[in-house]
């Protein structure tokens, strides 16, 4: 296969550093395995390997190894082709059935079977096959599809396993002495039925070379080290006060408890905590200190490897804040470090800090972010469940440390609160006094609006209305749909306007898992591109009438001598849980760099992405592109990811969605309730830590509602939070397509629109369509939007894309 240095460069990257993101659940010592052999493969992901989710996260790359391929390459001879070609038709024969039940059920409901079947995947299929493969050793791959436009089911063969796999797994666990279970997934699977299996990897989904990467830990080439970011359990062990996918309202009755926080506070032990994993090595932490200087709280663990493997451990720093005026969960995470890779017998010292400002909850009684008075009890482990009082901090009175004012409407409910836990200070632990006016309280400051441009200032009315929307084709069509609005960039997602003489245009490009793009372009010589595949995801062309893929194959471009032809081949790299459960920013902004580089070479400016929503439930179908139920772990590898995008001066990130985008259903008119409290602790944090960390080019607005109103047209989220709090530089733009194509019936709330966005300041309407620009104008002349907004939002862009173009 014939490759550019670029990409032969990335994916070795990809491959060297893949094992940092798979977490080893369980091992009984059968692996690693000494040389390849015979191999037993079996499981839906075994031929079927998944290299990413659906919809937005779909990477057009040159190649992708499965885990047959990736075994082969490193030499093992797999002996179970009947077995997997008889899955094959038995997963051809549901995908039949899945699309027949797909067109009656649009026909029902009278809308597009593209949109009511987006992210939805057939049912695994039931089958009788004989487990007769041969080998040292067995692995079953168990994979599951997740994605854009439908959230995950508490059913058979997608969040619970289906009877024939717990059948199959069950039986290869008894008949081989040497057996792994590997999760090929997006998100959580329920593994109750099969707790008895003695070797389970969570390889998660790391794009091109995900088999590769299996093949090399199988061997011992590389060790997991990575912890698991979001809680795995039992299905009916997840809280269930909090409503999940409801068509109008959806309320967030769990509050703070999201998580770790709910499981920690209640007391009830799940299956995998947050931040567990294990290795093909054991480590022992010891020597655990705390230092405080000024608000700055430092910890240290000494690490050694005490096992037979190299390989890298996480150290984890949490806290239990005294309850007090305001409930408290049992702990919350501070800080993490992760060793380097340490041969069997060596030690490293890692140390953590955080500031005692960045953990202190919110008050909205005040609408402050306070510390009330007591001890703080500092705990190190590694894992939310294996932790270890070390010191505490001790506050002798409340302090305010940051004073704003809330921003939200109340919801029609009060926040569930867990049980008091036991705050007790443990026996000759070090106690750290904070200084008298250690912390100072802080007030937020209205952030300025910019000067206006004067070549802004200069624009035509109907000038002005289109800078504050994308560059749109006034025809419509389904590819601004899909996100394919771009028209310098073959499959770019979209950009900013083209047509004001002298304004640079923004190129945006599809994420999370690298950019989406189309492969293969021309270049005519006017100089317009041309794709020369179709750019509508795979997931999508199953449900088109033939009758429009073959127009669109007659109408497709053909190219001419006299054309350039070029190709755009990306890098797909690991889903965002499998990067954040790396605990390895330095690993995450070498993502983002690759990406970054990617960006450079093909001109594109703004990366949608990284997607930094918190794993509220299991069931979110987006789960796999977000990177965590917490909102450190999240802020943390968005800023990440960010550092290394922009390392090149032309490239930008663009973080999402702000915020609240925890569903999939009705997702444009779904209304998030949600109180102050939980919004600030759990839902904004994640933006706030990231766009301090690296100041993100761009940030886009979520799809749904806020207590009763968008998150895109909210001056309060946008200017007084985002802007004004956590000092936002960039502009801020939509979703695709917010005026909603999901056609839910009976639906309480009304779609978005531009009038709206443009006056909360947001600064581009995405992707842009003429009924946008038509409400804009009529804003203006019945006085709803004013001209000086529109030439806020407009200057912002300029700015933005004169420095990235």
């Amino acid at each position: 296969m014939q490759m550019n240095d670029y990409e032969r460069e990335h994916s070795q990257f990809v491959r060297r550093h893949g094992a940092e993101c798979t977490v080893l659940l369980k091992t009984d010592g059968a692996f690693p395995l000494e040389e390849p052999g015979k191999i037993a493969l079996y499981g839906s992901g075994a031929r079927r390997t998944l290299k990413g989710g659906t919809g937005s996260g779909e990477v057009n790359s040159r190649y992708f190894v499965t885990a047959e391929e990736g075994l082969a390459a490193a030499g093992f001879t797999v002996t179970t082709k009947a077995w997997m070609d008889g899955y094959d038709k038995a997963k051809a024969e549901a995908k039949v059935a899945f699309m027949k039940a797909m067109k009656q059920e649009a026909r029902e409901r009278r809308q597009n079977v593209m949109i009511i079947s987006m992210g939805r995947t057939p049912d695994e299929p039931t089958y009788d096959l004989p487990l007769d493969g041969e080998g040292e050793a067995a692995v079953y791959v168990l994979s599951r599809v997740s994605g854009e436009g439908a959230d995950r089911s508490p059913v058979g063969g997608d969040i619970l396993l289906s009877d024939t796999e717990i059948r199959d797994i069950l039986a290869c666990h008894r008949k081989y002495s040497r057996f792994m279970l590997v999760l090929n997934v997006g998100g959580v699977v329920d593994l109750s039925p099969v707790a008895e299996v003695g070797n389970i990897l969570v390889l998660s989904q790391l794009g091109t070379e995900t088999g590769h990467i299996l093949a090399d830990i199988l061997l011992g080439k590389q060790n997991p080290s990575g912890k698991l970011t979001t809680t795995w359990t039992a299905w009916g062990d997840y809280p269930a006060m909090g409503e999940f996918g409801e068509k109008n309202d959806t309320r967030y009755r769990e509050g703070i408890y999201v998580g770790y926080r709910y499981f920690d506070s209640v007391g009830k032990t799940p299956l995998y905590p947050f931040g567990f994993g294990l290795s093909y090595t054991t480590f022992a932490l010891s020597q655990a200190k705390a230092t405080l200087e000024g608000e700055t709280v430092k910890t240290s663990v000494t690490v050694c490897n005490t096992g037979r493997f190299p390989g890298r451990q996480v150290a984890q720093t949490y806290v239990s804040i005294p309850a007090g005026k305001l409930d408290e969960p049992y702990q919350v995470l501070a800080a993490f470090a992760k060793t380097k890779e340490l041969a069997p017998g060596e030690s490293e010292t890692v140390e953590m800090a955080f500031s005692l400002r960045d953990i202190a909850p919110y008050d909205e009684a005040s609408a402050a972010y306070i510390l009330e008075s007591g001890d703080y009890l500092l705990r190190l482990g590694d894992s939310s469940r294996d932790t270890t009082v070390c010191a505490a901090v001790r506050i002798p009175e409340t302090i305010t440390v940051l004073q704003c004012k809330n921003v939200l409407d109340k919801p029609d409910f009060t926040d569930w609160q867990a049980p008091a836990s036991a705050h007790t200070l443990p026996e000759n632990v070090p106690v750290l006094p904070l200084a008298a006016g250690a912390i100072a309280t802080r007030t937020v400051a209205d952030a300025p609006d910019p000067a206006i441009d004067p070549r802004v200032a200069a624009l035509s009315r109907e000038q002005l209305i289109k800078m504050n929307l994308g560059a749109y084709d006034p025809k419509g069509g389904v590819a601004s749909m899909i996100g394919n609005a771009g028209f310098t960039v073959a499959g770019a997602a979209g950009q900013s306007c083209m047509t004001v003489p002298g304004f640079p245009s923004l190129v945006m490009a599809d994420g999370p898992a690298g950019l989406r793009l189309s492969r293969r372009y021309a270049l005519d010589k006017e100089g317009k591109i041309h794709a020369l595949e179709s750019s509508i995801p795979a997931s999508l062309t199953d449900f088109m009438p033939k009758v429009f893929l073959w127009a669109m194959k007659l109408m497709a471009y053909r190219p001419k001598k006299t054309d350039k032809l070029g190709e755009q081949f990306a890098t797909a790299i690991p889903i965002g849980t499998a990067v954040a459960q790396s605990f390895d920013p330095a690993l995450a902004e070498g993502l983002g760099d690759i990406v970054g580089r990617e960006m450079e070479r093909f001109g594109v400016h703004l990366w949608l992405a990284p997607a930094l929503n918190i794993h509220r439930s299991i069931r979110c179908g987006r789960n796999f592109e977000y990177f965590s139920e917490d909102p450190l772990v999240s802020g943390v590898f968005a800023g990440a990811i960010t550092r290394g995008v922009q390392r090149h001066p032309h490239a930008g990130t663009t973080i999402k969605h702000y915020a609240f985008n925890n569903q999939e259903r009705n997702r444009t008119q779904n209304n998030s309730q949600v109180s102050e409290r939980a919004a600030r602790e759990i839902y904004l944090k994640g933006f706030g830590i990231a766009v301090r960390m690296a100041q993100p080019k761009a940030v886009m607005t979520s799809y749904n509602l806020v207590n009763g109103r968008h998150t895109n047209a909210r001056r309060d989220l946008i200017g007084d939070v985002l802007r004004s709090e956590f000092g936002y530089e960039g502009i801020v733009m939509t979703d695709w397509i917010t005026v909603g194509y999901e056609n839910e019936k009976d639906c309480l709330y009304p779609n978005s629109n531009a009038a709206q966005v443009c006056m909360a300041g947001g600064d581009l309407f995405m992707p842009g369509a003429q009924h946008d620009y038509d409400r804009i104008k009529a804003g203006l002349e019945d006085g709803t939007v004013t001209e000086q907004q529109l030439r806020i939002n407009a200057t912002r862009v300029l700015h933005m894309a004169e420095k990235l173009c």
